[in-house]
C-alpha cells in the first residue's frame, strides 16, 4: 500500500491513507502528500461506522481495501453510505491461511466473505492462484477476478541494497550466507529450514540469517541450538533494510508453506540473489515461472529443500537475469494495472485529481 500510495500521488493524485489505527513501522515511509485518516477504531470490527462516516464526509471516488477482513469492513462500510466505488484485494490464499484463525473476527470474517465479496465493484487478487482460490472460497465466478502483481521494485528499494547490510557475516563475509526474511510464524516454517540448513552445513562451511520476529523464536533457537547449528545461525530481529542483505546473500530462501504472492522472493531477485523457494499455494511457482528463475521444492521437505540450496549455491542463477525478471512487478506497472481498475476511463494528463482511499 505505501509503494502504490507513493507512486500515485506522483502522478497527481489526491489520495487518502485511511487506516483501522495509525500506528506501525511504515507510516514513516508515506509521503507527505498522502493524508493519513486515523479511524482510531482499536479493532477491525469497530471500524465500519467510523469509515461509513469517513466515506460520507469525504466522498472519494474510489476505494482500495486489501486483506479479507478488512475487505468485508469495507463492504459493510459502503452499505452504510453514499455509492462509492469499491475495490477489494486478496493478498493471500485464503483456505489455507490461519494466521489469527482463532480470532471471532476473522473467523466472522471468513463466513461474510462468502456472502460480501460479490458486492464489490472489482477484485484484485496478487497472483493468479490466489485468484483460483479466492474463487473457489467466496464463490466469485473468476472472469470477476483481475490478478495484477504487487508493487514490489521501486527506486527506493534499489537504492537501499547499496547499503551496508548492518551484519558481520555478510558486510566482512568469509563464507557463504544463506539468507531468509519474514515472521517467526508457522507460515513461514523456519523449522524446515533450520534442518535443510543443517543437512547442507554437513557438507560445507556456510552461514545462516534470518531476519525476522515472531511468537516462534524461542522454539526456532531451541531447533538451532539441538540440530548443533547455533553458531552458524543469526536471528538479528526486524530489519527496515533487508534488500542490503539480499543484494550481499549468496543464497536467498523462502520455506512458507503458504503465500500470496511472496514479495521477498521478488525483491531478492531485484537485488540479485540467487533463490530457492517452496512450491507452496501460491506465488512462487508464477514468480519463478516454473522453475525457471529458481530451485521449487515441496513443502516441508527439508532434504529436497537443502539438495536444491547445495545445487544453487554450486551454480547460481545469474544475476542480471534475475533482476530482468524482477522488473515485472515494478512499480510502475503494477500502479497501471491498480488505475485502470481503479478509475476507470482515467487520465492523468486530464487534469483531473481523483480521491482514492487505501483501506487498510
Amino acid at each position: 500500500m505505501v509503494n502504490l500510495a507513493t507512486e500515485m500521488v506522483g502522478r497527481g493524485i489526491s489520495l487518502d491513507m485511511v487506516l483501522v489505527d495509525a500506528v506501525g513501522p511504515y507510516l514513516d515511509l508515506l509521503p507527505r502528500e498522502v493524508h493519513v485518516i486515523d479511524l482510531a477504531a482499536g479493532k477491525v470490527a469497530f471500524s465500519p461506522l467510523p469509515f461509513a462516516r469517513y466515506l460520507r464526509q469525504a466522498r472519494p471516488n474510489a476505494v482500495l481495501s486489501a486483506l479479507l477482513h478488512i475487505n468485508v469492513a469495507a463492504l459493510i462500510a459502503r452499505m452504510m453510505a453514499p455509492r462509492t466505488r469499491l475495490v477489494i484485494s486478496e493478498r493471500n490464499t485464503v483456505s489455507e491461511d490461519r494466521t489469527n484463525i482463532s480470532s471471532p473476527t476473522i473467523k466472522l470474517s471468513r463466513v461474510l466473505a462468502k456472502r460480501l465479496y460479490h458486492r464489490a465493484d472489482a477484485i484484485i487478487a496478487v497472483s493468479h492462484g490466489v485468484a483460483e482460490d479466492l474463487s473457489r472460497f467466496v464463490g466469485v465466478p473468476l472472469e470477476r477476478i483481475e490478478a495484477i502483481n504487487n508493487p514490489v521494485v521501486t527506486p527506493h528499494l534499489l537504492g537501499q541494497a547499496a547499503e551496508p547490510a548492518g551484519h558481520p557475516w555478510l558486510d566482512r563475509k568469509t563464507c557463504p550466507v544463506i539468507l531468509a526474511v519474514g515472521k517467526f510464524y508457522p507460515q513461514k516454517d523456519f523449522a524446515t529450514l533450520l534442518r535443510a540448513f543443517a543437512e547442507v552445513r554437513r557438507g560445507r562451511k556456510a552461514r545462516l540469517v534470518i531476519f525476522g520476529e515472531g511468537r516462534d523464536r524461542a522454539p526456532l533457537e531451541q531447533l538451532a541450538d539441538h540440530l548443533g547449528i547455533a553458531a552458524d545461525v543469526a536471528m538479528p530481529g526486524f530489519t527496515d533494510n533487508p534488500y542490503a542483505a539480499m543484494a550481499k546473500a549468496d543464497l536467498f530462501v523462502l520455506s512458507s508453506r503458504w503465500e500470496g504472492s511472496p514479495n521477498v522472493l521478488v525483491e531478492a531477485m531485484a537485488c540479485g540473489a540467487p533463490v530457492v523457494s517452496t512450491d507452496c499455494p501460491s506465488g512462487p511457482r508464477e514468480i519463478l515461472v516454473a522453475g525457471k528463475y529458481g530451485s521449487l521444492v515441496p513443502v516441508g521437505d527439508a532434504s529436497r529443500l537443502a539438495a536444491a540450496m547445495e545445487q544453487m549455491l554450486d551454480s547460481p542463477t545469474p544475476a542480471e537475469r534475475l533482476k530482468a525478471r524482477a522488473s515485472d512487478y515494478s512499480v510502475e506497472r503494477s500502479t497501471e494495472g491498480y488505475l485502470k481498475i481503479l478509475l476507470p476511463g482515467w487520465q492523468a494528463q486530464d487534469g483531473a485529481e481523483p480521491n482514492m482511499a487505501p483501506a487498510r
